[in-house]
C-alpha cells in the first residue's frame, strides 16, 4: 500500500506558512514563525516562547482480526543558518553577505523528515504502545565565491530532537469498530538559559516539532468518516476526542481509504488544484495574485528573497519563467457543482432539470423571488407592498435607533442560506423613497423588528 497521492496533499500541510509573501527575512510577518503543528519542547509555551509539546487524535476503523496499521509521522527539522565572511583572521559571522547579487543573511530553515511506524495490530495495541521517534543533530556548510574565490559559507545546524507517539486502541459501541488513538509529544530536552543572548524564541523553535502531522493506512480494514461516516457508527465517530488536529479522509494509491492527521481543518478528501503550478506556501493568497505580485518584485527584492530561502528562490525562480499560457489556467476554474450537490443528497438540492444544485451554487437563486416572497410577521403576511412599524432590536445601532417606531413599506424578502430572513423596506415619508428601489439600496429588518399595518386606504 503507497501514499504517493496522499502525500502530495501532506506535503502542503507540511509547508503550509512556511515562508509567507514577500518571501524575505526581512519582513516582520517572516520573522515570527512558525507555522501549524508546532510542537515545541516541554516548558516552551508557559515560557510564552514557545507552543504546546502534544496533539492527540482519534480515529474509528472497522477492523478484522489480524488487521494491522501503519503510521507515517512527518515534520520538519528546524535549520538554523549562521553566514560567515572570510577573513584574514578566519571566518566571522555577519548579519548580512552581499554575494553576487544575492544578500545572504541568518535565517531559520527547515528539513523535511518522515519516521514510519508499522505492522502495528489494533487487536494489541490497548491501553498504549509507546514508540520513541527522533531526528539527528548535523550541520552542513556551503562554500560562497565569487569570481571564483571563497568569500564566505553557510553553516546550517540542527538540533537533535526527540518524540514519542503513543497508539491505543478501544472497543468502540459498535462490535464492528475500533477506537484508534494516536498522541504525539516532543520531549526534546532544552533551557531558556541555553539561549546565550539570543531570542528564547528562536531556540525553541530549534528544539520544536513542525508543521507536525501524520499519515494512516491499514491493511485488512477500513477506516470510517468522522465527518460524513455511516449513522450506524455515529455513536462512535462523536465520541472520537482531537486535540490540535482533526482525522480527515485521503486515499491511497490504489483508491483505498487512509486517514491524514491534519494540523489545519480539511474536509474529507482535500486535493492540490491542477492548476497550481506549485507551492507558495501561502493559502490565503490567491495562485494567480500571488504569482502576479512575485513577478512585479523589483530586481533587489527578488535577490533578497532568493537570499532568504532556497525555497523562496525556486518560487521567484518559477514565477519569472511563466508562461503567458501557464498564468492564464490561474485565473480560475469552476468543479462542476452537481458533483457536490450528488454527495451531499437531495434534501440539500433544488429538484428541476437539469443538475441538481447544492445551497452554495448560484443557480438555487432561480428559486428565490424576493419581490414576491412573503414572511409571517405576527400572523399576518407580509411581502412587497405591506406597511409595517419599525421597532429595531436585532443588534441595532444608533442609526437603526433614529428608525423606531417610524412606518415603512416592504420592497423585498430576502432569505439567507443560514435560514435568516431580511427584510428590505423603504420609509413612507421619505421624500426620497422612489430612489430606494432605482439605487437598490434599503434598510434591512428582521421580522421580529416589524408590525404589520394595515394597507394605507384601510387606515384611513
Amino acid at each position: 500500500m503507497t501514499l504517493t497521492g496522499a502525500r502530495h496533499v501532506a506535503d502542503a500541510v507540511l509547508y503550509e506558512g512556511y515562508l509567507l509573501y514577500p518571501y524575505r527575512a526581512s519582513s516582520a510577518k517572516n520573522q515570527m514563525r512558525w507555522q501549524f503543528g508546532v510542537l515545541g519542547p516541554d516548558g516552551a509555551a508557559e515560557a510564552g516562547v514557545g507552543e504546546a509539546s502534544a496533539m492527540s487524535a482519534e480515529m474509528v476503523l472497522e477492523s478484522v482480526p489480524g488487521a494491522t496499521v501503519d503510521l507515517f509521522l512527518r515534520f520538519l527539522q528546524v535549520q538554523a543558518r549562521v553566514v560567515q565572511r572570510h577573513t584574514d583572521r578566519g571566518w566571522e559571522p555577519v548579519d548580512e553577505l552581499l554575494v553576487g547579487g544575492t544578500r545572504w543573511v541568518p535565517f531559520h530553515e527547515a528539513v523535511a523528515r518522515e519516521v514510519p511506524l508499522r505492522h502495528l495490530s489494533p487487536d494489541e495495541l490497548g491501553a498504549g504502545r509507546r514508540l520513541d521517534v527522533s531526528a539527528a543533530a548535523g550541520e552542513d556548510v556551503e562554500e560562497l565565491r565569487e569570481d571564483g574565490r571563497v568569500v564566505g559559507r553557510l553553516v546550517r545546524t540542527r538540533r537533535a530532537l526527540q518524540g514519542t507517539v503513543t497508539v491505543t486502541s478501544r472497543p468502540g459501541s459498535d462490535a464492528r469498530l475500533v477506537i484508534l488513538g494516536v498522541h504525539t509529544a516532543n520531549t526534546t530536552r532544552w533551557s531558556p538559559e541555553d539561549a546565550a543572548g539570543r531570542a528564547a524564541r528562536d531556540l525553541a523553535a530549534e528544539h520544536s516539532f513542525v508543521g507536525t502531522h501524520l499519515l494512516v493506512s491499514a491493511t485488512g480494514a477500513r477506516f470510517v468518516s468522522l465527518l460524513e461516516g455511516p449513522d450506524w457508527a455515529t455513536a462512535d465517530t462523536s465520541s472520537c476526542a482531537q486535540h490540535r488536529c482533526w482525522p480527515v479522509m485521503v486515499a491511497d494509491d490504489q483508491g483505498t481509504d487512509a486517514v491524514l492527521v491534519s494540523p489545519i481543518v480539511l474536509g474529507d478528501h482535500p486535493t492540490i488544484a491542477p492548476e497550481s503550478a506549485g507551492d507558495l506556501f501561502d493559502a490565503t493568497e490567491i495562485d494567480e495574485i500571488l504569482t502576479l505580485r512575485v513577478m512585479t518584485m523589483t530586481e533587489q527584492e527578488k535577490a533578497d528573497a532568493r537570499g532568504t530561502d532556497p525555497r523562496a528562490a525556486a518560487i521567484v525562480a518559477r514565477c519569472d519563467a511563466m508562461s503567458d499560457d501557464a498564468l492564464s489556467h490561474l485565473h480560475g476554474a469552476r468543479r462542476p457543482s452537481y458533483e457536490a450537490a450528488g454527495a451531499l443528497g437531495t434534501e440539500d438540492a433544488v429538484p428541476g432539470d437539469g443538475p441538481e444544485l447544492p445551497w452554495w451554487d448560484a443557480g438555487r437563486d432561480a428559486a428565490a423571488e424576493p419581490e414576491r416572497d412573503a414572511v409571517q410577521v405576527g400572523g399576518v403576511p407580509v411581502a412587497k407592498g405591506s406597511r409595517v412599524l419599525l421597532r429595531p432590536s436585532r443588534r441595532a445601532d444608533a442609526q437603526d435607533l433614529f428608525l423606531a417606531g417610524r412606518t415603512a413599506v416592504v420592497s423585498r424578502v430576502y432569505f439567507d442560506v443560514d435560514g435568516g430572513t431580511h427584510v428590505a423596506v423603504a420609509l413612507e415619508d421619505d421624500p426620497a423613497s422612489d430612489l430606494y428601489d432605482v439605487t437598490g439600496r434599503f434598510y434591512y429588518f428582521g421580522p421580529e423588528e416589524l408590525e404589520a399595518l394595515p394597507a394605507r386606504d384601510e387606515a384611513r
